[in-house]
């Protein structure tokens, strides 16, 4: 948050007390050194500049985004890995299919062609995996 006007406040009498207690001066009431006169306070900033800042908050980083997107893809890749070599051993894990599915089921968003090409070609492949063991429906692999 940033906040303007932060300056000195002008006008302001030095202390006199310290010095005349010192001296020997009585203390008076009204005698004092005048106090000035109070200045308005600085402008509140308006609701729009605070509008503005959330709507900056609001927006995601393209960068972070990518790497999202390239943490989803390795993800499925890692599934599809360790489904490879649960096969290879003769084992069957169900955790891990079900894993990947729920990696599939979470939608993602449009970032680079180049990218979103990629993972669409590892979805599809996580997708013709979990059909071929029934856990996919086999009509949609778009």
């Amino acid at each position: 948050m940033r906040i303007d006007g932060n300056g000195r406040v002008g006008n302001v009498a030095a202390r006199a007390g310290v010095g005349a207690a010192a001296s020997g001066v009585p203390f008076q009431i009204g005698e004092g050194p005048t106090t000035a006169t109070a200045r308005p306070a600085a402008a509140i900033a308006s609701v729009a500049s605070l509008d503005a800042l959330l709507a900056l908050q609001a927006v995601e980083d393209p960068l972070v985004k990518k790497k999202k997107l390239v943490r989803r893809g390795a993800s499925l890749l890692d599934g599809l890995d360790e489904v490879r070599s649960d096969l290879l051993v003769g084992r069957f894990s169900e955790a891990k299919l079900t894993q990947l599915m729920s990696i599939i089921s979470e939608g993602r968003e449009q970032s680079e062609p180049g990218l979103d090409s990629l993972l669409d070609d590892i979805e599809l492949r996580v997708r013709v995996e979990l059909a071929k063991r029934g856990l996919f429906p086999a009509g949609c692999l778009c």
